[in-house]
């Protein structure tokens, strides 16, 4: 999806000659990439991406061509993680029924016979909620979860049966959208962006008094976020995202700003995070 093919190709180019086991790679199915004119194509919100045009396919067939054209793309023997993308209501709407049955028959039957085989090392989900990867891993033998912004300072309904159940059948949830898109990274700032969308008052409010803890206790609000969602056991990755070295650098500083124990007794205290949340020690 992303660049239609071209972050792929990229990444390929990338890797080329770096040694296999250094870096772990993952990517995803549930779009196959069909040949079509530039001048036919809207390439947003990418920019410059291949002349290609993605077609949702989660069978079994689209799956196992979707892994093999992955592979040509980026030129590499195998994948780490595979992941089946957007089985969820924000991408499908009313036919999201219809897609997650028609993934759990054939696109996640593909990626647990390439995972016996070796092709890929393991499988299993990314969406953006965590009540569909709920349903997905009573289903099938997932081994992670990529799950985009459910699980955040602002957001713990995970909790509710989820995460345990992934904490029972060992299976790894990779955490994106810890910022929810924004606001718990820049604030309660005008035009703070929380799940791609304006803030709303009730949001931005909460975060004030969030950022009011944070300012007794000299916690970054960015600290806070990144480094709390890997308080709790399924969740071993956190992947904030980053456009350049400086970013990186500074989500590496960020992982590493001590927070005391107090600062998350006080959110608790206040109520600005659940009481049974796991917080880092």
């Amino acid at each position: 999806m992303y660049g239609y093919g071209l972050s792929e190709a990229r990444c390929g180019q990338g890797l080329r000659w770096c040694p296999r086991d250094q870096y772990v790679l993952s990517t995803k199915v549930g779009r196959l990439l069909k040949p079509r004119k530039r001048a036919e194509i809207n390439f947003a919100p990418w920019v410059d991406g291949l002349p290609f045009e993605p077609v949702f396919d989660y069978s079994y067939d689209g799956t196992m061509r979707s892994i093999e054209d992955s592979l040509q793309r980026l030129a590499l023997e195998h994948i780490d993680i595979a992941l089946i993308h957007d089985i969820d209501v924000f991408t499908h709407g009313e036919r999201q029924p219809e897609m997650f049955e028609a993934a759990m028959a054939g696109a996640s039957k593909a990626l647990l016979k390439l995972r016996d085989e070796g092709v890929v090392k393991a499988v299993g989900l990314g969406v953006n909620e965590w009540q569909v990867a709920h349903e997905a891993i009573r289903r099938q033998d997932f081994d992670c979860l990529l799950l985009a912004g459910r699980y955040t300072l602002l957001e713990q309904d995970a909790l509710d049966g989820f995460l345990p159940l992934c904490e029972e059948k060992q299976v790894s949830v990779i955490l994106g959208g810890g910022y929810n898109s924004g606001i718990l990274a820049t604030g309660a700032v005008p035009g703070a962006k929380y799940n791609y969308a304006p803030a709303p008052e009730a949001i931005l409010e909460r975060v004030r008094k969030m950022e009011q803890v944070c300012r007794e206790f000299s916690v970054p609000l960015k600290a806070a976020s990144l480094q709390f969602v890997l308080g709790h056991p399924a969740i071993p990755t956190n992947i904030p995202g980053v456009r350049t070295v400086a970013q990186l650098e500074d989500n590496l500083r960020t992982f590493r700003a001590e927070i005391p124990a107090e600062f998350w007794a006080e959110l608790k205290r206040r109520e600005l995070i659940r009481e049974d949340a796991p917080t880092p020690q």
